[in-house]
């Protein structure tokens, strides 16, 4: 790509692009351009940016293909995800109802128990890890559930026991 190429509009309008970009690959992509238009060579371009001389070849045909949209990488081809967008409501409802509600004789969620839950809800089957990435991505967080028997014990009478042991502790030993 020659110096010569970008106006000074599509200057600024790379360069607010690429100050606007979280993704570090369309960050270099446009980097790749702004700097050919400073008459940087190809190798000392990708030698600055830690990519190969083909990168930087493919990403100029890209821009000059494609303009602004070439730079930002195409999505890898692959299987639909099965995580529908029903299906991510379907985790949001979920985790803000507590299992009990629905039935359940526990109260907390594990990630186990929410993608059973999710399986006979929805029909919808994902792998531990799969549903576990999907949970990251959507922004929630799991922890390995506590169990403790608080709700389920009698606690004045607990609360009598501890008091108990308490004084047991504290008093001497009484040998017979």
């Amino acid at each position: 790509m020659a110096a010569a190429t970008l106006t000074d509009q599509q200057w600024d309008e790379l360069d607010e692009f690429r100050a606007s970009t979280r993704d570090a690959r369309v960050f270099r992509n446009a980097t790749i351009i702004l700097m050919s238009r400073g008459g940087r060579s190809k190798s000392d371009i990708a030698q600055t940016l830690g990519c190969s001389s083909a990168t930087v070849d493919n990403i100029r045909a890209s821009y000059r293909d494609r303009g602004i949209a070439g730079l930002t990488p195409a999505s890898p081809p692959g299987r639909v995800s099965r995580a529908t967008p029903e299906y991510l409501a379907a985790i949001r409802q979920a985790i803000t109802t507590p299992p009990q509600d629905l039935g359940y004789g526990f109260s907390v969620w594990s990630v186990n128990r929410l993608r059973q839950h999710l399986k006979r809800q929805t029909g919808i089957e994902l792998s531990d890890d799969q549903f576990r990435r999907i949970l990251h991505r959507e922004g929630f967080s799991f922890q390995r559930p506590k169990h403790t028997m608080k709700g389920k014990r009698d606690e004045a009478e607990h609360d009598r026991a501890k008091l108990e042991l308490r004084d047991l502790k504290k008093s001497p030993e009484r040998r017979t």
